[in-house]
C-alpha cells in the first residue's frame, strides 16, 4: 500500500467516524466569533527531492512523516466566511534513496509552516458544520543536520542548508458541537512545500530541490469565544 493510499483511507475513516458522535443542539456561527482548536496531526510527505547535483544525480532525499500537535485560530468575518491561521512545527528525517539508499537516514530538518486560509463554513446554523478553505503557506526550515553515515559517504563533515518556501494550501474539515461552546474537529490539508537544499562537504557543494508537499491529517477539540 502506498503512502498516499494509506493517507486517503485514514482520512476517509476519520470522516465516516463522525456518525458515532452524539451532537448537541445547534449553536449558530455568528460574525465576530473566534474559534480556537488544538489538534494532533500527522504530516505525511507525498514527494521527494530531485537528483543531487552535480555528482549524485541518481540519489534522492525522501522526507518522512511526523506526528505533532497543531494550534489554530479562526476569526469569523461573517457567519459563513472565516480566516484561519495555523501554527505547528514538525521534525522530518530525510532518507536517501537511489544509489545511496543503504545510508537510510541521511539528514534531518524541522519545518515551521505558518499557513493562512480563507474558509467557507457550510450549515453555519447546524451542529455539524463542514468547511473548505484555501490560502498561502510560508515554510521556514531550521535545525538541519547531516547524519554520520552521510558524512562518511561524502568524505567529511557536511553542512545541510535548506531555504524557505512560499506555497499554496487547500483544506477540508468539519466541526461537530458537543456543547454550546466546545466542539470536536476533523481536518485534512494539502500544503505545497518545496525547499532548495544545499549539502556542503569541504569545498564541494551539492544541490537539490526537496519537494515535501504533505497531506496533513488532524483531529482535536475546539472552543468558540
Amino acid at each position: 500500500m502506498t503512502r498516499m493510499t494509506a493517507t486517503l483511507l485514514l482520512t476517509s475513516a476519520m470522516f465516516l467516524g463522525l456518525g458515532a458522535w452524539g451532537v448537541s443542539p445547534a449553536q449558530a456561527l455568528e460574525a465576530g466569533d473566534v474559534l480556537v482548536r488544538l489538534r494532533g496531526i500527522g504530516v505525511v510527505p507525498t514527494d521527494e527531492s530531485n537528483g543531487i547535483g552535480p555528482d549524485l544525480t541518481t540519489s534522492r532525499l525522501d522526507p518522512q512523516p511526523a506526528v505533532v500537535p497543531e494550534f489554530d485560530i479562526t476569526y469569523m468575518a461573517t457567519k459563513n466566511i472565516g480566516i484561519e491561521l495555523i501554527l505547528a512545527t514538525s521534525p522530518h528525517d530525510l532518507d536517501m534513496t537511489g544509489a545511496l539508499s543503504s545510508l537510510n537516514k541521511s539528514a534531518e530538518s524541522w519545518l515551521l509552516p505558518p499557513t493562512l486560509l480563507i474558509q467557507y463554513h457550510f450549515m453555519a446554523d447546524g451542529s455539524i458544520r463542514p468547511y473548505v478553505g484555501a490560502g498561502v503557506n510560508y515554510t521556514i526550515s531550521y535545525a538541519e543536520n547531516a547524519s554520520s553515515s552521510l558524512e562518511t559517504a561524502l568524505g567529511g563533515g557536511t553542512d545541510v542548508s535548506a531555504g524557505n518556501s512560499w506555497g499554496w494550501a487547500v483544506q477540508a474539515g468539519v466541526d461537530v458541537d458537543i456543547t454550546d461552546r466546545w466542539f470536536v474537529n476533523l481536518d485534512v490539508k494539502y500544503i505545497a512545500i518545496s525547499l532548495d537544499t544545499t549539502l556542503t562537504t569541504g569545498g564541494v557543494q551539492r544541490q537539490t530541490d526537496v519537494d515535501i508537499n504533505p497531506i496533513v491529517i488532524g483531529a482535536g477539540v475546539g472552543y468558540r469565544f
